[in-house]
């Protein structure tokens, strides 16, 4: 991956946004797409997770739904189930409590046998600056610890299903935050200063992962992969303050569906299969060199070991 030169976020905003207006596709199918796959999908409840998850299911894969608010993932499984005629397994887990990832990675791993693709989605704008129980600050540890830890607890279900000619594939869903991170790769935990720095880092956190991921991961035929879903036109993005763009580009903003298409590609199609690719609408995007760095991402891996107690 590339870097990017220093410029405000606005700034990188609006040329992500014309870029991606520019590079507009058609959504469909993939050629040679495989089918009847088991993809685990965190943060499905609702926005991109569950319009990824949705549109899987309709093309034939069993989702596994993994969201916070029971009421919100039970309308998840329904509407998953009325789009494909099959109900999605399902679990609750709040990725702000360590112990709650590590019961349901426990109970996935244990009811599946194989994980083709794993969704890491799951991800929070906190209302304030926080600690969790954990000791960790809130919006770094649900954008990437918990994250980080379920994908350490199924990755022998990924290395399962992983063939050369299939591999297994693992995408994360990133963001132009990460340009404003202040991720401190030795204490990833750290309080931040703001819940926006935290948001910050915790994007940043994201792509470290995918690089270390990548690393460490493609020799089993896993392909780890990050992607910009665009500005998504949800409760999550109207809180970003890339909300000001909207107001000078009105037609900024996707639906959940359009966010989820550079998912879905990186979900399906063999042409994705790029070991620690960072992309948006379907092409290869730019990200900071603090984000994408091999030495920080090391450093990030080894820390956040140590965090979530697997070292």
């Amino acid at each position: 991956m590339r870097a990017a030169s220093r410029a405000s976020p606005l700034v990188v905003a609006g040329s992500a946004v014309i870029f991606g207006m520019a590079a507009t596709l058609a959504g469909g199918g993939w050629s040679n797409a495989p089918v009847g796959r088991t993809v685990v999908v965190t943060g499905a409840s609702s926005g991109i997770g569950l319009a990824g998850a949705t549109a899987l299911a309709r093309g034939g894969d069993e989702v596994v739904l993994l969201g916070r608010d029971p009421g919100r993932l039970q309308a998840a499984v329904e509407t998953v189930r009325e789009a494909s005629g099959r109900t999605p397994a399902a679990y609750r887990a709040d990725f702000a409590v360590l112990d709650e990832v590590r019961e349901v990675g426990r109970r996935v791993a244990d009811e599946l046998e194989l994980i083709h693709v794993l969704v890491n989605n799951a991800g929070q704008l906190a209302r304030a600056r926080h600690r969790t129980v954990d000791g960790f600050d809130l919006g770094v540890q649900v954008n990437h610890l918990g994250g980080f830890l379920l994908a350490n607890l199924l990755v022998d279900r990924l290395r399962a299903a992983a063939t050369p000619a299939e591999p297994a594939r693992i995408v994360t869903t990133g963001s132009l935050a990460e340009a404003w991170g202040t991720l401190d790769v030795n204490r990833p935990g750290r309080l931040q200063m703001s819940r926006w720095l935290a948001y910050g880092a915790g994007k940043q956190a994201n792509l470290l992962f995918t690089v270390e991921a990548a690393r460490r991961w493609t020799a089993y035929d896993i392909v780890a992969t990050c992607f910009f879903p665009g500005l998504v036109r949800s409760g999550f993005g109207g809180r970003s303050p890339l909300w000001e763009l909207a107001k000078l580009v009105p037609m900024a903003f996707r639906d959940a569906e359009e966010g989820a298409e550079t998912l879905l590609w990186l979900a399906n199609d063999p042409a994705a299969l790029v070991p620690g690719g960072y992309f948006a609408w379907r092409r290869p995007f730019a990200a900071t060199g603090r984000s994408t760095s091999p030495e920080r991402a090391r450093r990030l891996w080894d820390a956040s070991l140590t965090a979530v107690g697997l070292s």
